[in-house]
């Protein structure tokens, strides 16, 4: 039992550094985007670059593209 815990910690810790907090990250991301700050904005970038190999894992399911203006004539 003791040998199989140390495989199972290192897969728990992958699936959170490739799936769990990369998830997180894109809803922060794209809650903030548009309207950050420059150093919330610098620690977006750190959180991009940190959780880089996550996002790649999960970007062809994102769109983060902004929402449709309503034009009010």
């Amino acid at each position: 039992m003791e040998s199989m815990m140390v495989p199972l910690l290192y897969l728990i810790l992958a699936g959170a550094y490739l799936l769990v907090i990369p998830v997180a990250v894109l809803f922060y991301l794209n809650k903030r985007w548009y309207v950050a700050s420059s150093i919330e904005r610098a620690f977006m970038y750190f959180l991009i670059f940190f959780f880089f190999p996550g996002l790649l894992v999960l970007s062809p399911f994102v769109n983060l593209r902004p929402k449709r203006r309503q034009i009010e004539a």
